[in-house]
């Protein structure tokens, strides 16, 4: 337990800042999940739309911190080029 007024602060913080991190990870999966099931259906147009609407929030991931940058390129990388084979 915490015992200095830094660390009680700093614990505040971190559950925060894990708070803040798991919503932006839940709603990262949301987008990966749609553009999948896009995907799993077949329509290349819906496909490429859900993909277009999380590329943003996959690189917001990035600059926040929540995600390594290479994971995210690489998803980015599969994820198109499965849409691409769509067509």
């Amino acid at each position: 337990m915490a015992n200095s007024p830094q660390a009680k602060k700093r614990a505040r913080q971190n559950e925060k800042r894990f708070a803040v991190n798991k919503a932006r990870r839940s709603r990262i999966r949301t987008f990966l999940r749609k553009v999948e099931e896009a995907i799993e259906s077949g329509d290349k147009d819906a496909a490429s739309a859900a993909l277009r609407a999380a590329q943003p929030e996959l690189m917001r991931g990035v600059t926040k911190g929540v995600f390594h940058k290479n994971t995210i390129a690489r998803k980015m990388s599969r994820l198109s080029s499965r849409v691409k084979a769509l067509g």
